[in-house]
């Protein structure tokens, strides 16, 4: 497993819509673990960058929730997601730790894959809809300027 590889589930896991990561996890929601530490709601700092390149700055504050699961194999994970949800928390943090076993493929399948055609889709329409809004400036040459 790569470090890279965990930090796109974790943070996919972390932008599913509400719901959508039991929804999808299904069955597996039953496996079988202990807390670490229960799901608990707190807040991080946002930066910001101005233009995506200036220096980097404290833009606000957002709700999240967190929590650390072991499962029964003895594979930790966490989950963190946007918002109030105690109960996303804890799917996210299931998927993170099936993700170490040997399911992962199955769950990469059944959870992964759809959260990241969903994000894809839902990305595409956005871009669709901000070029729908573009406008074209021109300046024409009048005669009396030359």
């Amino acid at each position: 497993m790569e470090t890279q590889d965990r930090q796109a589930w974790i943070g996919l896991l972390a932008k599913a819509p509400k719901g959508r990561i039991a929804d999808l996890l299904g069955d597996r929601a039953e496996t079988g673990f202990e807390w670490l530490r229960k799901p608990e709601v707190g807040s991080v700092m946002i930066r910001g960058r101005m233009g995506g390149t200036g220096s980097a700055f404290n833009m606000g504050e957002m709700t999240v929730t967190r929590c650390a699961l072991k499962l029964d194999a003895g594979v930790v994970g966490h989950g963190y997601v946007q918002g109030r949800s105690k109960a996303d928390s804890e799917a996210a943090a299931l998927v993170d730790a099936l993700m170490q076993t040997d399911h992962a493929e199955d769950v990469r399948a059944q959870v992964l894959t759809p959260l990241e055609t969903a994000q894809r889709e839902a990305r595409a329409l956005r871009t669709r809809k901000a070029a729908a809004t573009k406008v074209d400036f021109f300046t024409m040459a009048r005669g009396e300027d030359r």
